[in-house]
C-alpha cells in the first residue's frame, strides 16, 4: 500500500497546517475506506487513495472554481500526476455532479473527468458521508444535517447536498449491507 501512504502524505501536506479540521476529516475518511476496501476488489487501492485525497481541493492554494472536487482533481491530475481513476473518484465524490450543475461547472467536470459508477463510487461516498468533520464515525443522516447546518439554507453546497441526499443515503446503505454480509 505504498501508493496509499503517498496519498496520505500528500493530503497531510496540503491540509494539515492550513485546514486542520479538514485534515482530521480526511484521516477519518481514509480509515473508513481502508475498512471497506476489500468490498471493491481490484479497485481497493484506488478507493483508499481517493479517500485520503478527496478533499485536497479545499487547500487554499488549490481553490480555483469553488467546486473543491474539480479543483482537487485538476491538481491531482496536472501537478501530482495521480492516475485517472483516483482523479475521477475525487472529482465525483459524494454526488459532485449535482453541485457542479448548480455552479454551472457540469460541462467542465464531465468533459475532464468521466463519472465513476458502481461499488467503488458508493464506497467513497460511504467513507465520506459517515465521517464527521472531526474524523469520527457518524450516521449519514447526522452528517447530512451537519452539512446543511454548516452551509445554511440557500447556499449552493447545502442545496446540492439536499438534492443528492437520496443517492448518498442509498450508497451508504449499499455499502453497509455488503459489509454486514461479508
Amino acid at each position: 500500500m505504498e501508493a496509499a501512504e503517498r496519498a496520505r502524505d500528500l493530503a497531510r501536506l496540503l491540509l494539515a497546517e492550513s485546514l486542520p479540521r479538514r485534515w482530521s476529516h480526511s484521516q477519518g475518511v481514509g480509515r473508513r475506506a481502508e475498512a471497506v476496501a476489500h468490498l471493491v476488489g481490484d479497485q481497493a487501492e484506488a478507493l483508499v487513495r481517493a479517500a485520503w485525497l478527496h478533499d485536497v481541493g479545499y487547500a487554499p492554494d488549490l481553490v480555483r472554481t469553488g467546486l473543491h472536487q474539480l479543483d482537487g482533481a485538476r491538481y491531482l491530475r496536472d501537478v501530482a500526476q495521480v492516475d485517472s481513476l483516483v482523479c475521477r473518484l475525487v472529482a465525483h465524490h459524494s454526488c459532485a455532479a449535482i453541485e457542479a450543475r448548480n455552479r454551472d461547472l457540469a460541462e467542465q467536470l464531465l468533459a475532464e473527468f468521466p463519472e465513476v459508477d458502481g461499488l467503488v463510487a458508493d464506497a467513497l461516498t460511504y467513507a465520506d458521508m459517515t465521517t464527521s468533520p472531526d474524523g469520527g464515525p457518524v450516521d449519514v443522516d447526522q452528517r447530512l444535517a451537519e452539512i446543511l447546518s454548516r452551509y445554511g439554507s440557500g447556499d449552493v453546497v447545502a442545496e446540492s447536498i439536499r438534492e443528492a441526499s437520496p443517492r448518498i443515503i442509498g450508497s451508504v446503505h449499499a455499502i453497509r449491507a455488503l459489509f454486514s454480509a461479508a
